[in-house]
């Protein structure tokens, strides 16, 4: 069992950064492939970025790559998506999401077994 709850979002300028986080409870993180996804209003959740359980493979969205990082730390149980050069199409809720198998990274969200609750990000114009 993993639970996971998402801080970091808020309210930015296009072009600022933000770093979000995902903290997670259960003895089991380190075993985990993590991901980010985003909702946005009227539209479905789609895919951001994931991460192995060692943090050595990742994949990107192609409208995030080269602005996004995603990053882990298994000591402190928790992963990180850094957002650079943010813009308004970035606006969304973001999700972090695990999946029990460590490897390979799934894009797609029936891959993934536990959800956190979201945190919203706004980018103005």
């Amino acid at each position: 069992q993993v639970q996971l709850v998402e801080s970091g979002g808020g309210l930015v300028q296009a072009g600022d950064s933000l770093r979000l986080s995902c903290a997670a409870s259960g003895r089991t993180f380190s075993s985990v492939a993590m991901a980010w996804f985003r909702q946005a209003p009227g539209k479905e959740r789609e895919f951001v970025a994931a991460i192995n359980w060692n943090g050595i493979s990742t994949t990107y969205a192609a409208s995030v790559k080269g602005r996004f990082t995603i990053s882990r730390d298994n000591a402190k149980n928790t992963v990180y998506l850094q957002m650079n050069s943010l813009k308004p199409e970035d606006t969304a809720v973001y999700y972090c999401a695990a999946n029990q198998k460590g490897e390979p990274l799934y894009r797609a969200k029936i891959s993934y077994d536990y959800w956190g609750q979201g945190t919203q990000v706004t980018v103005s114009s």
